[in-house]
């Protein structure tokens, strides 16, 4: 059945779920369990740092002089404000108003496309200067022999995050596909709130990254 304002049709509930209630509530207990195995993930991650830079305090303060700690600081801007355009995109969603959902949703995957722009300007530079991982390290002109391992952390950390936030853009370009098929309204919203949760998780690493590797010199 489509709804007067929009011509869209409302959401029907699956079969094998009571109702919509307890159709949002298994989405978003799913959610939230696949949240907590990406915590996981990512946590055992800055431990591993952490005991890097406790071994290695000197090598993690000269790396983080080579990294330019104003495009971590745009990149911050960027992601924070996304979350906050997918937050509105959810509170636009309960209250049945398509375009403001989709418009909250283009300008999150706006500023997510931001944010790759100045990590692909920042890779491009230090492979430039060959601070890669591995063996494909060959940076000149480090005083502290354990610098690689910084960089090594860097990118590592760092590229994952970004494969997430490609992730989230892709969710959000489905989210922002679902809104033109169906009507949002307080009684069903799951996919924009869904996706705006796997966004705070991209920002909330980024949050812990930032500081970590841009500021600890």
């Amino acid at each position: 059945m489509a709804t007067a304002s929009t011509g869209l049709p409302e959401h029907h509930v699956a079969h094998h779920f009571d109702s919509a209630d307890q159709e949002f509530d298994s989405a978003k207990t799913g959610m939230w369990l696949f949240l907590a195995s990406e915590i996981m993930m990512f946590g055992a991650l800055f431990v591993g740092a952490l005991v890097f830079l406790t071994l290695h305090p000197a090598a993690f303060r000269e790396g983080s002089h080579h990294l330019d700690w104003r495009m971590g600081a745009i990149n911050t801007f960027f992601l924070l404000t996304s979350g906050l355009t997918m937050g509105l995109a959810v509170i636009a969603a309960q209250a049945g108003q398509q375009a403001k959902v989709r418009l909250n949703i283009i300008i999150s995957l706006f500023l997510a496309s931001g944010f790759l722009v100045v990590k692909s300007m920042e890779y491009a530079v230090k492979i430039h200067h060959g601070t890669l991982p591995g063996r494909l390290w060959h940076g000149e002109g480090f005083h502290d022999p354990f610098a690689h391992i910084f960089f090594g952390l860097y990118f590592v950390m760092t590229g994952l995050h970004a494969l997430h936030v490609l992730i989230g853009m892709s969710l959000m370009i489905f989210a922002l596909i679902r809104s033109r098929k169906v009507q949002f309204t307080r009684s069903y919203f799951t996919p924009v709130e869904m996706v705006a949760l796997y966004w705070a998780l991209v920002d909330l690493v980024w949050v812990f990254l930032f500081p970590l590797l841009y500021l600890i010199g």
